[in-house]
């Protein structure tokens, strides 16, 4: 793959964390925080598809959202070309939304209902761009054409088009300013499988001729496996595992990662997988376990999972697993 030759990264993220303060103990004078994404350390290399996977509820898309800045981290960095985003000046910040931009999961509340699908595409070009009105809207045909749609649409309002179509719309919305990374936040998870096949194919097209920069987010293993160079696994907010699709799909380490894993079918000629049922229910964020956060439903648990939070280590180059006894 095109990042593997490259030392620096795209994106860079140091230490992410968004806590949300909870009811507060009077008598003790100290305020309770529910801590959704937690020193999340991650680097997204130039020309790489960099698929985030975990359960719902585990802190994916609160992640997502803090790296275009829709919510504010509490602690932590993110860096773009290693700049570190909260240091940049307005203009700076400008250039740098153009550059990262977000497909969310809904393209049913996505889009503005009121609006054309002309007016919802033409109207970053006239924010970001001193294009001219007819260069604008020949700009929006040719970006309807690349995701497969016609001239047509441009009169039409979101409520007349499928859900593949408002996802495909969604996706040229994302294509207009020319960005070098786009973040897809469960972008599929909305359609039907048939529909899904479809909009993946396109995301894989769009991904090689533009030598875009992925960040895929989903709970679908098969999605991410398909549209993946490398993966992190997200459990309770932190990273517990990273590495290459290879690595988390044929050796996975993290007892979570192998229980996710053991939920899919094996293809014909793999080795079959042992079944690992989960017990029990993700802990509550307002109530946090002590030490590993899976330790109250991990099977090879130990009295030291109990008092300790392991953090990322690097098993092998590039393949990073958190836990005590691996």
């Amino acid at each position: 793959m095109k990042y593997e030759n490259l030392e620096k990264p795209l994106l860079e993220v140091k230490g992410l964390c968004k806590y949300y303060a909870a009811e507060s103990n009077k008598i003790l004078n100290k305020r309770k925080y529910i801590k959704v994404v937690e020193h999340i350390d991650l680097c997204i290399y130039p020309g790489e598809v960099f698929g985030l996977v975990g359960e719902s509820g585990c802190g994916k898309s609160t992640f997502a959202k803090m790296l275009v800045d829709v919510i504010t981290p509490t602690n932590g960095q993110i860096s773009y070309k290693g700049k570190n985003y909260s240091a940049m000046s307005h203009q700076e910040k400008k250039e740098y939304h153009k550059q990262v931009q977000i497909i969310f999961q809904d393209p049913y509340s996505s889009l503005n209902p009121k609006k054309k699908i002309g007016w919802i595409l033409e109207e970053p070009l006239k924010l970001h761009t001193e294009l001219a009105s007819q260069e604008r809207k020949q700009k929006v045909e040719e970006i309807l054409e690349v995701v497969g749609l016609d001239a047509s649409f441009k009169g039409k309002y979101p409520n007349e088009l499928s859900g593949g179509q408002r996802q495909r719309v969604s996706i040229a919305a994302a294509l207009m300013l020319n960005p070098e990374i786009i973040i897809a936040d469960e972008s599929v998870s909305a359609l039907d499988v048939s529909i899904q096949s479809q909009i993946l194919n396109l995301m894989k097209k769009l991904q090689e001729e533009k030598n875009l920069t992925y960040l895929f987010i989903s709970h679908d293993l098969n999605v991410v496996q398909y549209m993946s160079d490398r993966i992190g696994v997200m459990y309770f907010g932190k990273l517990v595992e990273v590495g290459s699709v290879d690595d988390i799909y044929h050796s996975p380490k993290h007892p979570y990662t192998k229980a996710l894993l053991s939920s899919i079918p094996s293809v014909s000629g793999e080795k079959e997988r042992e079944r690992i049922l989960l017990t029990g229910d993700v802990p509550d964020l307002s109530a946090p376990p002590g030490g590993c956060p899976f330790h109250t439903r991990c099977r090879e648990m130990k009295e030291s999972c109990k008092m300790e939070c392991p953090g990322l280590v690097e098993i092998e180059k590039g393949h990073f697993v958190s836990c005590h006894y691996v």
